[in-house]
């Protein structure tokens, strides 16, 4: 990377994050990087599969919704490993026993371990659905702009050969902000084009973006590390300049950069309207049952109740927000 910088000259953070994720050879997701309790963090599907089967209940609502068409299509982005779409297949949602189930994931070895019943894709299809597309913890990871303030004027924070920052730029924030000495705010455009795309593949149907979110305002008077985080092997990790291609660099999602025509809930009230509690009580009934055999059904039902309280969890996955669209509904 030093060397294309000093090819090229100093990157933007938005490039900075692009190659430091996903460069083909040295990137953090196309080398060692991965969720789950192995990888290097911990998403709502690695949890258990309790998180799936909620998700398969909205799958199968959006789809009575639309009049339970044939050609329903599930589009999950940012599939990684394809750990959701095992839970969603578990959970036999009626959606898709005649539907389709496509995964996007940039990532070539993680696109080769996706459950066969996916298909397994890189970028968007070029055809439009009927149906749904689900990005759960994928705007967070996508690249964007930093931008900084010296008390009169914004600028755009840019990566020098030597991996420090240096000041770009002079540049207008995306909404009026007052360049208080200090402030800094990322800048995302990648997600607001990721989101015009999505909407502009759904004919009829729904966009569900789960993240964790805040807004432009508040970022610009917290700290860099309440919204820009690293993480490696489960712990945060070194500030996001240094060991390129090392570590996870994920930053919360500004809401209101995003296309408007959102409905906003927390991951725990969706859940909840989504039939986590039913899914629960039935767990308990199926470990009443078939606890004394020790089985493994009974060990999975018990293991829901676990899964809820992280799931749901105030302090932690449950303050996640979901965001959906509705598409010509």
């Amino acid at each position: 990377m030093a060397a294309r910088i000093r090819a090229e000259g100093p990157l933007s953070f938005n490039q900075w994050v692009e190659a430091c994720l996903y460069d083909p050879q040295d990137g953090f997701y196309s080398s060692s990087g991965s969720a789950g309790r192995r990888g290097d963090f911990i998403t709502s599907p690695e949890v258990g599969p309790l998180f799936g089967a909620v998700l398969a209940n909205w799958i199968d609502n959006r789809w009575i919704d639309l009049g339970k068409p044939e050609n329903f299509v599930v589009l999950e982005a940012g599939a990684g490993p394809g750990t959701l779409a095992r839970s969603i297949f578990a959970a036999k949602p009626k959606s898709l026993t005649n539907g389709r189930y496509i995964a996007i994931e940039r990532s070539e070895a993680q696109r080769k371990i996706h459950p066969e019943e996916v298909e397994s894709v890189a970028d968007f299809p070029n055809d439009a659905i009927t149906g749904v597309v689900i990005a759960n913890e994928l705007l967070d990871n996508l690249p964007f702009h930093l931008y900084s303030a010296d008390g009169e004027k914004w600028y755009e924070t840019m990566i020098t050969g030597q991996f420090e920052e240096e000041k770009g730029r002079e540049v207008e924030p995306p909404m009026p902000l007052p360049p208080q000495s200090g402030s800094e705010i990322p800048v995302q455009i990648e997600a607001h084009k990721w989101v015009e795309q999505a909407i502009g593949i759904v004919n009829e149907g729904s966009i569900l973006v789960i993240d964790y979110c805040s807004t432009t305002p508040k970022m610009a008077t917290e700290p860099r590390e309440k919204w820009l985080r690293t993480y490696r092997k489960h712990q945060e990790g070194s500030i996001v300049t240094k060991h390129p291609g090392t570590q996870d660099i994920t930053v919360n999602v500004a809401v209101d950069q995003l296309p408007d025509g959102f409905n906003i809930n927390s991951q725990a009230d969706f859940l909840t309207s989504n039939g986590i509690k039913d899914l629960i009580e039935e767990g308990k009934e199926i470990w009443k049952k078939e606890s004394a055999t020790g089985g493994l059904e009974a060990i999975r039902a018990r293991s829901r109740i676990v899964e809820a309280e992280a799931l749901l969890d105030p302090n932690g996955l449950g303050s996640f927000s979901t965001l959906e669209w509705l598409i010509n509904q």
